[in-house]
């Protein structure tokens, strides 16, 4: 009996200390680089918005912010990378509408939990979404748009981020509610699938803005339409899906931050007080700004309640839509 007393007290006095050992690591957080994962491509939208805050909040922080691309699976490859990585706070992720939302929601077997296997840190921009065509497109309008899609059903094809991206996802959603039929070529990411609907490989694409948007100001791609609260001011002649009656795909994309499920809440209250310095920046706000989305560094609370309800509208689109992986 006494034996089994005493080694429940060295139980209870080493577990005390790993705790205790816990709490000085998250409070001296951090002490060596942190590894910012990217679940898609170089030249998209994430990896844009991640470049803008990394070198910023690794200056907040004290320690260097390295941006890792980890591309596939529509996101999934670099989410898993996340959620299986120590749950310390020294490996992050980008978190996307993608990633913790449209991809979950179409793929049971993706090996992950939106809501349950991450630690949502916070959200950082939401961004429009934007359908572009290639220039040699016959129509430069919504209305000319739709008017060459129903008359040629199956004859265009439009590129998304991967099957099972917000890309894909709101294309099908636009389908469904208009009756065209549009063939889906899906890519590795963002960055590869505008390449090649900026080469004419491809005819159009439904894009987070701030990746299409250097390519429309250049002519290389021509926006028909824009899922934002309203008109963009860099874009002032491009009607808003609630415009052209279809507000149900009229909804914005997020890119925030999280990690594994189980990261100190003294490492979260961290990022997120360095974060709000990084968008007080003004170079950083700029930079982020200028790509066309809104700063929203709403905190680990609110962007776990975001994530949730996005996730939970996907997941009636693809019950409602019928929609499964190719």
């Amino acid at each position: 009996m006494k034996f089994t007393k005493l080694n429940l007290l060295k139980f209870i006095s080493a577990t005390a200390l790993l705790a205790a050992g816990s709490i000085v690591q998250a409070q001296n957080f951090p002490v060596k680089p942190i590894r910012l994962v990217v679940p898609f491509a170089p030249g998209g939208s994430t990896d844009i918005i991640a470049r803008a805050v990394g070198d910023a909040l690794g200056r907040q922080l004290g320690q260097p912010v390295i941006v890792e691309n980890k591309a596939g699976g529509g996101g999934s490859i670099g989410a898993l990378e996340v959620m299986r990585a120590p749950k310390d706070g020294y490996t992050i992720g980008m978190a996307t509408v993608s990633t913790t939302a449209a991809n979950p929601a179409i793929n049971p077997k993706i090996g992950y939990d939106p809501i349950t296997d991450f630690t949502a840190i916070s959200n950082i921009a939401a961004t429009p979404n934007i359908i572009a065509v290639n220039p040699s497109f016959p129509a430069k309008d919504f209305k000319t748009f739709m008017e060459v899609l129903k008359a040629n059903p199956g004859k265009y094809s439009y590129s998304s981020s991967g099957t099972g991206g917000i890309g894909h996802l709101q294309t099908e959603l636009f389908k469904s509610l208009t009756g065209v039929f549009i063939v889906h070529i899906p890519y590795r990411g963002a960055g590869p699938a505008l390449a090649d609907t900026v080469g004419g490989q491809v005819s159009m694409i439904f894009d987070n803005l701030p990746s299409s948007l250097p390519f429309i100001k250049d002519g290389k791609l021509v926006p028909i339409v824009v899922a934002a609260p309203k008109r963009l001011a860099q874009l002032p002649n491009v009607p808003t899906f609630a415009e052209v009656g279809l507000a149900p795909v009229n909804r914005m994309a997020y890119y925030g931050l999280l990690g594994p499920a189980g990261i100190p809440k003294e490492v979260v209250d961290k990022y997120n007080a360095a974060l709000q310095k990084v968008v007080a920046d003004p170079a950083v706000k700029k930079r982020i700004e200028d790509t066309g989305s809104i700063i929203n560094v709403n905190g680990s609370e609110a962007f776990a309640k975001e994530i949730k309800a996005e996730y939970t509208v996907y997941k009636e689109v693809v019950a409602k839509q019928k929609l499964q992986l190719d």
